[in-house]
């Protein structure tokens, strides 16, 4: 039996942005849950959770000794923070749009 559940439950994020590009890390609070976010927050998932705010290519990179990951997003401010027309046009806003993903836990 699964449930689904809010990634801010088990993980924390930081972002930054330059120009068009925004990158979000992912750290679990518990490094027991490395695996399960491993396995259930790919490149595909968080380019469709973000559907409409990144027109390009999302890349993941895992950093296993710091049981965390980068997600780095192009396509996310066309023309920078500056041309942006969104309320918050800073990458920080992007982080806890990731915390808000519902994954199913076992």
């Amino acid at each position: 039996m699964t449930r689904k559940i809010k990634l801010y439950h088990l993980a924390h994020s930081r972002a930054g942005d330059k120009g068009e590009v925004t990158n979000i890390s992912l750290f679990p609070y518990d490094e027991s849950n490395y695996e399960i976010l491993k396995a259930k927050v790919t490149a595909d998932v968080v380019k469709k959770h973000f559907q409409g705010h990144v027109r390009g290519d999302v890349v993941r990179y895992e950093v296993p000794s710091l049981h965390g990951f980068n997600f780095v997003m192009y396509g996310t401010r066309p023309g920078g923070v500056a041309a942006a027309l969104d309320l918050d046009s800073h990458g920080k806003g992007l982080c806890f749009g990731l915390l808000e993903l519902e994954i199913d836990m076992p």
